[in-house]
């Protein structure tokens, strides 16, 4: 998969290599894969972080650091669901 932006280019390589080494996957829905790869990234250029574009930042630092991008609930979601709530990672 290609994407036009650099950091696009690096996140999804880095979320490629986290679903490799945590026995998950990405979508195959190239869609899918292309919103949330992109919001993620609107989120590092306005935040400075990998925020999840599908979960509600508080402003508070700490607080939000459990919507990092893999966020905290992503193994729940995947393993009730059969993926994150923004659909990146499957099982």
């Amino acid at each position: 998969m290609k994407f036009e932006g650099e950091l696009e280019e690096e996140f999804y390589n880095r979320s490629k290599k986290n679903a490799e080494t945590t026995g998950y996957r990405l979508n195959p829905d190239y869609d899918v894969i292309t919103i949330a790869v992109k919001g993620i990234c609107n989120n590092k250029r306005e935040y400075g972080e990998w925020y999840c574009f599908c979960q509600k930042r508080t402003g508070d630092v700490e607080k939000d650091k459990k919507i990092i991008c893999p966020c905290a609930a992503r193994s729940r979601d995947v393993e009730m669901r059969g993926s994150c709530k923004c659909g990146l990672y499957i099982k």
